[in-house]
C-alpha cells in the first residue's frame, strides 16, 4: 500500500499535476482502491474543519505584509544602507543580499516574498560590479528561505496548527538558527570567494558618513518586527492580530515614501489572493489526503515500519530527514508539511524529540526543498525575476548553501538547545 501510494504521488508529480490537484486525486484513488466506505463523502466536514480556524486568517495578513513590502520602495533602500556596512567583505554584494533577507524575513514571513523582493533590488547588480553570476543568484535564492525560519513566519503557524504546538515558542526558537543559518551562508561566499577572488566582483567602497547616514533606511523592516512579534510577546496580541498590525504598520510605511497608490492597492490586493488561494487549497487537499491516509491504516502502517527497522532514536530520525530531503526534490514547502506533519510527527515525538526543536528542524530540511531541483521554487523564482540564462545556473550557485543547511540540521540534532534555550528562558 505503501509503495502503490508512493509511486501515484511520484506519477502524478511528474506529470506537472499541481499540488493541490495531486492530493485531492491520490485521496480519492486511495479510497476506491483501499476502503470499503465511501470517504469522499466526508469532504464537506474535512473542507471546514481545515480552514475554519481562527489562526488561518493570519496566513493571508502575513502574505498581505510581504505585498506591501514586495511593491513600495523600502527594500530598495534596506538593501542600499545593508550594503554600504557589509560589502566591503569579500564577496562584496553577495553578503548584502544574505543579511537584505534576513532583515527582510523579519517582516515577511513568507520565502517567496523575500526571495522575490530582494532580487528585484540586487540582479541588476551581477553586470554592474562583474560577479559570478551563478553563485551570485545562489545567495538570493538561498537567503529567501530564511523567510521561513526568521520570525514571523507562515509555516510556523501552519506547524502550530497541525501539531497544537505553540506559535510563539516557536518563533522564539526560529530566532537562533535563522541567525546562525545567515552566518553559515555567509561564510560560504567568504570561503569561495576567498579561495576565487573574481567571483566577488569589483571592491565597493563607502565612506564612514555613507553608512550613519544609510542607518535610518533600516527602522522601517525593524519597527515592523517590532510590531509584530513584540505585540505577541508583550501579551498584546496574538499572531493572527499582529499579523494584523504588521499590515497596517507596513501600509503606513509605505505610505510615508509616497507608494501608496490605486495601482499599487490594486496589485497587493490581487497578489494576496491568488497566494491565499493556493495556500488554502493546498490546505483543504491535503487534510482530505490525510483522512483518507488515517482511515485505510497507512499511517499506522508507516510508524509501525520505522518503528520495526529497529534503528533506535537518532537512526529513525535520520531516515526521516532524508525521506524529507528526497521528497522536497518534488513538493514545495507548504504542501510538504501540510501532507507530512499529520502522521510523521507523532512518530517524531514518540521516538522522544521535542515539539519546538521538531518543527525548527522540520522548517530547516523543507527550506533545503526551496532551493532543491527539480520542484525548488525559489530557483523559479529567482529565474523568472532574472528574464535571461538557464535555469542550470540558479541551480548551480545554490548548491554550496544546501550543504550550509546539512550543517545546520547537524548542529541541531547534536545541539538541540539552540532551538530550545530562548522559548524556554522567555516562556519557561
Amino acid at each position: 500500500m505503501l509503495s502503490t501510494t508512493l509511486l501515484l504521488l511520484l506519477a502524478l508529480l511528474a506529470l506537472s499535476v499541481p499540488v493541490a490537484a495531486v492530493m485531492g486525486v491520490l485521496g480519492l484513488a486511495l479510497n476506491a482502491f483501499y476502503s470499503s466506505m465511501p470517504l469522499q463523502r466526508a469532504m464537506g466536514d474535512v473542507v471546514w474543519n481545515a480552514s475554519s480556524e481562527y489562526i488561518l486568517i493570519a496566513i493571508p495578513l502575513f502574505v498581505m505584509m510581504g505585498e506591501v513590502l514586495l511593491r513600495s520602495s523600502i527594500a530598495e533602500r534596506v538593501y542600499r544602507a545593508i550594503a554600504q556596512w557589509i560589502s566591503w567583505l569579500p564577496g562584496g554584494l553577495m553578503h548584502a543580499n544574505i543579511g537584505a533577507c534576513a532583515l527582510f524575513a523579519a517582516t515577511s514571513g513568507s520565502s517567496v516574498a523575500t526571495a522575490a523582493t530582494i532580487g528585484t533590488v540586487a540582479i541588476p547588480q551581477i553586470q554592474r560590479y562583474r560577479y559570478n553570476e551563478p553563485l551570485f543568484l545562489g545567495t538570493i535564492a538561498a537567503g529567501g528561505t530564511l523567510g521561513i525560519l526568521i520570525p514571523p513566519s507562515i509555516n510556523f503557524i501552519l506547524y502550530g496548527l497541525l501539531t497544537s504546538t505553540s506559535v510563539p515558542r516557536l518563533y522564539l526558537a526560529g530566532f537562533i538558527p535563522g541567525l546562525l543559518l545567515a552566518g553559515l551562508f555567509m561564510l560560504v561566499v567568504l570561503l569561495v570567494c576567498l579561495a576565487r577572488s573574481s567571483y566577488g566582483g569589483e571592491a565597493i567602497k563607502g565612506t564612514w558618513m555613507e553608512r550613519l547616514a544609510a542607518l535610518p533606511d533600516l527602522l522601517g523592516p525593524l519597527f515592523i518586527f517590532l510590531v509584530v512579534v513584540g505585540s505577541i510577546y508583550a501579551g498584546f496580541a496574538t499572531p493572527t492580530e499582529a499579523a494584523s498590525l504588521g499590515v497596517i504598520a507596513s501600509l503606513g510605511l509605505a505610505a510615508k515614501e509616497k507608494s501608496v497608490t490605486l495601482t499599487m492597492l490594486r496589485a497587493v490586493a490581487q497578489g494576496t489572493m491568488r497566494t491565499t488561494a493556493m495556500i488554502m487549497l493546498i490546505i483543504i487537499a491535503a487534510q482530505f489526503l490525510n483522512f483518507v491516509l488515517a482511515a485505510i491504516g497507512l499511517t499506522d502502517g508507516l510508524s509501525t515500519w520505522i518503528e520495526d527497522l529497529g534503528l533506535g532514536k537518532y537512526g529513525s530520525l535520520l531516515l526521516i530527514l532524508a525521506l524529507y530531503l528526497v521528497l522536497g526534490c518534488f513538493m514545495e514547502t507548504i504542501s510538504m508539511m501540510v501532507l507530512t506533519t499529520p502522521f510523521i510527527a507523532p512518530i517524531v515525538f514518540k521516538l522522544g524529540w521535542d515539539p519546538v526543536w521538531w518543527g525548527i528542524m522540520l522548517t530547516v530540511v523543507i527550506e533545503a526543498a526551496l532551493i532543491t531541483p527539480p520542484v525548488g521554487l525559489n530557483l523559479y523564482v529567482v529565474q523568472g525575476m532574472r528574464q535571461s540564462g538557464k535555469i542550470q545556473d540558479v541551480i548551480r550557485g545554490s548548491l554550496p548553501f544546501v550543504m550550509a543547511m546539512l550543517v545546520l540540521m547537524g548542529l541541531l540534532l547534536a545541539f538541540p538547545q539552540l532551538a530550545l534555550w530562548l522559548p524556554q528562558k522567555i516562556m519557561g
